[in-house]
């Protein structure tokens, strides 16, 4: 008969190494990047001045400029989340939480029902 040790597991313990702490800040900034895209994409929707601005290659139209904001601000976010995170203690459970958050607020910004509500077009 197999017996069954007892002891207490912490599902929500998770150890602040580097690696994790990497993983971390790289989810956020992630997330952060999505958050960026959604805003970018409602204010393109928004204003068809912001529009004009961000159409950077014509035959794409405002999503290359929406793309290359996006990207820029999560290379940007990555990095200094990434020193952020190896300088100080941290608390990985919310950072990784707060990257989730990110991501569905960019997918929810991205929606057409969404950017539609604030839309001039």
């Amino acid at each position: 008969m197999a017996t069954s040790t007892n002891s207490a597991i912490d599902a929500t313990a998770v150890p602040e190494t580097d690696d994790v702490k990497s993983v971390a800040a790289a989810l956020v900034a992630a997330g952060i990047g999505c958050l960026a895209m959604g805003i970018v994409t409602t204010l393109s929707e928004a204003a068809k001045s912001v529009a004009n601005l961000l159409n950077l290659y014509k035959p794409v139209g405002p999503l290359s400029g929406k793309a290359l904001v996006a990207v820029a601000i999560w290379l940007i976010a990555w990095v200094l989340l990434s020193r952020i995170a190896k300088a100080q203690p941290i608390k990985v459970t919310r950072w990784i939480g707060a990257a989730f958050v990110f991501v569905a607020l960019g997918i929810l910004s991205t929606c057409p029902l969404f950017f539609d509500l604030f839309g001039d077009k």
